[in-house]
């Protein structure tokens, strides 16, 4: 008889996770509307209305990635920004059609955070991120995927609570990421521990409030991004 391995087995149970909660309650027991849904609205309006052109590099995920002054920090006129603040991988599943048509030559996918902020299953979060890479490898297969690693918070900053305390969680998801990202053949990129200070929580150096990244913070992501020969 054929063994599974570990991975292997995560991997099962991902897809089952997700299905068995909706089947024993009939409902999802976790909010997954965007924290500012109004501003996704906005976000996906504009998306909508910018002309498709196609082989870009794209950068999409959560306030972390729309944030993010790509076009100067890569010196590149081109890259599109697909982030949006507040966003879940529940979200990124519904706007995905506007990343596919413009069939990226490299997509950088950074999402989750806020799932855990709203206690989505480390299991659901990543079983979301096995779906968006395979819509994306059969819609657009052409395109090199990168899938980055949740960072770390700082709770002694007050912003976000709801954030905070969960760096259980962000390992779990950032564990099953890997493991997701094997099984599909596109890459894991290891963010998490440039961003740790000697408290194991983000670098007070790299962060304006415990959650999102200043501008060192950026250069930093960008260095490792160049250093690994993945931009």
């Amino acid at each position: 008889m054929r063994t599974l391995t570990a991975a292997g087995l995560c991997l099962l149970c991902l897809p089952l996770a997700a299905q068995a909660q909706s089947e024993v309650t009939n409902q999802r027991l976790f909010d997954i509307t965007p924290f500012l849904p109004e501003h996704y609205d906005r976000r996906v309006a504009r998306f909508e209305q910018e002309p498709v052109v196609t082989g870009r590099v794209v950068f999409l995920g959560d306030s972390i990635t729309e944030s993010g002054k790509w076009t100067e920090l890569l010196a590149d006129s081109t890259v599109v920004n697909r982030g949006i603040s507040g966003d879940v991988t529940f979200g990124v599943l519904d706007r995905l059609d506007d990343v596919i048509r413009r069939q990226p030559a490299r997509l950088f996918v950074m999402i989750g955070i806020n799932d855990v902020g709203k206690d989505i299953p480390d299991e659901v979060i990543a079983d979301n991120h096995r779906k968006i890479i395979e819509q994306v490898q059969a819609g657009s297969p052409d395109t090199e995927i990168y899938v980055q690693s949740l960072l770390p918070v700082n709770p002694a900053y007050p912003g976000f609570p709801q954030h905070y305390d969960k760096e259980n969680h962000v390992a779990r998801v950032n564990k099953l990421l890997r493991a997701v990202t094997a099984a599909a053949g596109c890459r894991f990129v290891n963010l998490f521990p440039l961003f740790l200070n000697a408290q194991e929580r983000l670098d007070e150096r790299y962060t304006y409030d415990g959650l999102h990244l200043n501008d060192v913070g950026y250069q930093v992501w960008i260095d490792y991004l160049r250093q690994t020969g993945y931009l």
